[in-house]
């Protein structure tokens, strides 16, 4: 079996790397990073005008129908770029909701307008600090009224509407359904939350009766956003390793470049294990993203293992490229004149979107015992 992308999605990543090589250089992320933006527009333009954001999108709903794997190359490249775009929080969330679970009516209300980038959408899920359950859900929703507060909410603060997880058990019962927020109407509040990369922004968002259209069954909510929540670890994967490919560029050239004692600091035994120790990290990790990917665009029922086993080693092989990228560089490395802290800042934001790495590897050993016991039942 070939797990490797084939000759036309090769030049689709090469399409989107010299795009983003043009449109979304270093200084694009730091002025998003320094400043009150919440996206570079021209950016997120652009990626709606090259058709990126409707990669997988079907073409009746407005998108480029091509599919999962090209989607995951796209990732890629986004990851290798930082590009300071709400790319993840409407395309890997927002659209899968909606081609997972919405009516045909919702699907061609708002997957055109996400294929274009005319509208941006983002999944308020968590209420605070800590792993995300059915019994930790708080906000409420009843007779198409929605309250209770999501913090952090990715691109919380520029988004056009969120798919929302809300309880519909009532008091001391607890049923996850989904429902969509216009995030302009009334009853809803939006407030700006720090975090360690500022070059994409969270907020905190409370809602006070607004107005909620459910989204797929009631009570069905919980099976829908683990499905999807696994589709999107598998394209986040794909931005991690993008990310650790280009920390360890960044360290191999630097390696090269700098003299001490003499010679290039590349040829001292420290640095070659260095590089050694990232070069393997991250190979592993694409790897199993390739697993992942296989998974994804085929419907595999292997996603919810390969999705998770991508998860894990991505966020692990961009936090372990990052940090040692920093080591590379030395004393410079921890300027704010190098690029350096750009990618280790991007590599621990995503490393807790979606969920905490600790939470992905106790999913990972739950759905391998699970595997297991099957087979044993067989």
């Amino acid at each position: 079996m070939n797990f490797d992308f084939s000759d036309e999605q090769k030049q689709l990543r090469d399409s989107a790397r010299r795009f983003l090589e043009k449109q979304s250089p270093v200084a694009v992320v730091r002025r998003v990073l320094e400043g009150d933006e919440g996206y570079d527009k021209e950016l997120w333009k652009g990626l709606a005008e090259m058709g990126f954001t409707g990669a997988a999108i079907p073409e009746e709903f407005g998108g480029a129908g091509l599919g999962h794997l090209e989607l995951c190359v796209i990732a890629e490249e986004l990851g290798r770029s930082l590009a300071p775009t709400p790319f993840s929080s409407s395309i890997y969330l927002a659209a899968e909701f909606l081609m997972a679970a919405g009516s045909e009516e919702q699907k061609a209300k708002y997957l055109p307008k996400l294929a274009s980038g005319e509208w941006i959408g983002t999944f308020a899920f968590a209420e605070g600090v800590g792993e995300v359950t059915p019994d930790r859900i708080a906000s409420g929703a009843s007779q198409g009224k929605l309250s209770g507060t999501k913090v952090p909410v990715p691109d919380g603060e520029i988004a056009d509407f969120a798919v929302v997880a809300a309880n519909t058990g009532g008091s001391g019962v607890r049923s996850v359904s989904l429902f969509l927020v216009d995030l302009s109407g009334a009853g809803v509040t939006r407030t700006p939350v720090k975090t360690i990369d500022p070059s994409r922004k969270h907020a905190r968002i409370a809602f006070d009766g607004a107005a909620a259209e459910p989204l797929g069954a009631a009570g069905e909510g919980w099976s829908i956003l683990t499905n999807v929540l696994d589709r999107a670890a598998v394209l986040t994967a794909f931005e991690q390793v993008g990310g650790s490919d280009r920390a360890l560029e960044m360290a191999r050239d630097y390696a090269l470049e700098r003299i001490a004692f003499g010679r290039q600091i590349g040829s001292f035994q420290a640095i070659k294990h260095i590089l050694a120790d990232m070069y393997v990290s991250a190979t592993l990790a694409r790897s199993n993203c390739y697993w992942g990917a296989y998974a994804l665009s085929t419907g595999s029922a292997e996603l919810p293992e390969a999705a998770a086993t991508a998860r894990v080693s991505a966020t692990q092989a961009f936090q372990h490229c990052s940090t040692n990228n920093i080591q590379v560089h030395g004393g410079m490395g921890f300027t704010w004149q190098f690029d350096c802290h750009l990618y280790y800042k991007r590599s621990n934001l995503l490393a807790l979107n979606l969920g905490s790495l600790s939470q992905w590897e106790n999913k990972l050993i739950e759905r391998m015992r699970a595997g297991n016991s099957a087979k044993d039942a067989a």
